[in-house]
């Protein structure tokens, strides 16, 4: 979709990844396999292009910083670091004054019960520190658990325990940042998730006009304070008292804004080409509300009544295999 975006622009697209006819590769004019640590082959992709940029947070570091020796890659290495590790990225928002729910780093499964006591509280989720997404790497704990027993499934990995949150909904909001420090926003979206999934995305988010001001203020900030060039996403819970808490970084362009294609005169994609290319980013000027449908799965194989649905976009991701819990396309419902 940012390929896409980019050719809209006249500009030409160069994708690196590792699998060979990736998505993207349908619709670029170049496409360069290659592990993420193999160095001849990323500067082979760094000399055909002007900038890099990256679609998910995955990647090694070290693959961002050797590329960022070659050509201007956005956003930077540090963000994307920040957001590949909870501790570092619950710390980094408490730092700049985001309120997230209460966290801590156990080193032990008694770690976790003290931790508990000290919250008053029975019940926790625990999550790898690292490369859990879509409701991968985590459990929750309760009184009802043998922590002794949890704790072996996670196998060595460093662990963030995270408060039971009592939050109403999730939502998220998208910023583009251009060279000139210039900032658009997206949403706030409502989300629903099934099995974890992201699910459905709903535009406006049906919140209280102070609620959606301050989400995208703590996103606003987020990006002047680490001096963003590209577009990050930034997931909230709404809690019972109409507060907000971080729950993640994402950045990237993210799913909960796809409707944005449709729906904008401007999409996420295209402010994202824009602010890595050093071209100013514009106004979404959204000109409809919307539903966003997420094809998960098998849900890809039932599109007959969507394809024959006015002010109902399809977008199938060319994806080949269909596994449970993929992300195969989605569909925009115009309001």
């Amino acid at each position: 979709m940012s390929a896409l975006a980019a050719a809209n622009l006249g500009i030409e697209t160069v994708i690196y990844c590792p699998e060979p006819d990736s998505p993207a590769s349908q619709v670029v004019k170049t496409t360069i396999n290659g592990a993420y640590d193999d160095e001849a082959k990323l500067k082979e992709f760094a000399d055909q292009v002007d900038y890099i940029s990256y679609e998910f947070e995955n990647i090694p570091v070290s693959t961002v910083e050797f590329l960022e020796k070659n050509k201007p890659v956005y956003p930077k290495a540090s963000l994307l670091q920040a957001s590949q590790d909870r501790i570092e990225e619950k710390t980094f928002l408490n730092n700049i004054d985001i309120p997230t729910a209460q966290w801590a780093a156990p080193k032990k499964p008694q770690d976790v019960l003290d931790t508990l006591n000290v919250w008053d509280a029975k019940e926790c989720i625990l999550k790898t520190a690292r490369f859990g997404y879509d409701g991968k790497g985590q459990a929750r704990h309760t009184g009802d658990t043998d922590i002794e027993t949890l704790w072996t499934q996670f196998e060595g990995q460093t662990l963030i325990m995270e408060e039971i949150v009592a939050f109403t909904c999730e939502v998220s909001v998208i910023v583009a940042r251009d060279v000139n420090g210039k900032i658009v926003h997206y949403g706030p979206m409502l989300n629903e998730h099934k099995n974890h999934i992201l699910s459905k995305t709903v535009l406006p988010a049906p919140l209280d006009k102070d609620i959606c001001d301050e989400a995208i203020h703590l996103t606003e900030r987020l990006a002047k304070h680490i001096g963003l060039k590209g577009v990050l996403t930034l997931e909230l819970f709404v809690t019972a008292d109409n507060g907000l808490l971080a729950n993640e970084i994402a950045p990237r362009t993210h799913n909960s804004g796809h409707w944005s294609i449709d729906a904008c005169a401007h999409s996420q994609f295209e402010n994202h080409v824009r602010a890595v290319c050093d071209l100013p980013v514009l106004g979404p000027a959204r000109h409809s509300d919307c539903e966003m449908l997420n094809l998960i799965g098998d849900d890809v194989e039932k599109l007959d009544d969507m394809l024959q649905t006015d002010k109902a976009c399809v977008h199938i991701y060319g994806k080949h295999d269909v596994k449970p819990g993929r992300k195969m396309g989605h569909i925009t419902i115009l309001k």
